[in-house]
């Protein structure tokens, strides 16, 4: 992967997200250590988000979908976060684990999320891309279909007849 397919959308967004994520996980330990955090996040993501972002897009024309999906929320988590965690280990943020667990929930969310508007035409980058302008008109819609997705799912299987 080289700098053409760096997701520009991903570090802008993940960056800024994490680094609030970190900042307030870390309050409790004083300002000093919670800005530290914060900004040992926000550098991390404004680094690296951009190729977690293109591969998160890169998966969102795996087929079958469940295969893209499985390898968006596993493969590429298991990487950022062991990255994360040695980053903030050796730094010694004090609230590791509450940070650690807030980041891995919003990736689960955000990864799920990013990948079912990136396969609508949402939050990707290079060619024939939408500016953040349009991404940011079509996100009310998107967010309100990612939330629909899973009960319409659920009541698809629950209508189907049984087969014989």
């Amino acid at each position: 992967m080289n700098l053409q397919h760096w997701n520009y959308k991903s570090a802008l967004f993940s960056s800024t997200i994490r680094a609030l994520l970190f900042l307030f996980a870390n309050l409790r330990s004083g300002c000093h250590a919670a800005s530290g955090a914060m900004l040992a996040e926000f550098l991390y993501r404004a680094v690296t988000a951009g190729f977690y972002g293109a591969l998160t897009q890169s998966f969102r024309r795996v087929q079958p979908p469940w295969k893209g999906t499985l390898g968006a929320l596993v493969v590429v988590p298991l990487v950022t976060h062991s990255i994360e965690f040695t980053i903030h280990y050796l730094r010694g943020t004090p609230n590791l684990k509450t940070s650690m667990i807030a980041s891995i929930c919003f990736t689960l969310v955000s990864t799920s999320f990013n990948l079912f508007a990136m396969r609508r035409g949402a939050l990707v980058s290079g060619r024939g891309a939408w500016s953040i302008a349009d991404d940011m008109r079509a996100l009310p819609g998107l967010i309100a279909d990612f939330l629909g997705a899973g009960p319409t799912w659920l009541w698809r299987c629950a209508s189907r007849r049984p087969t014989r």
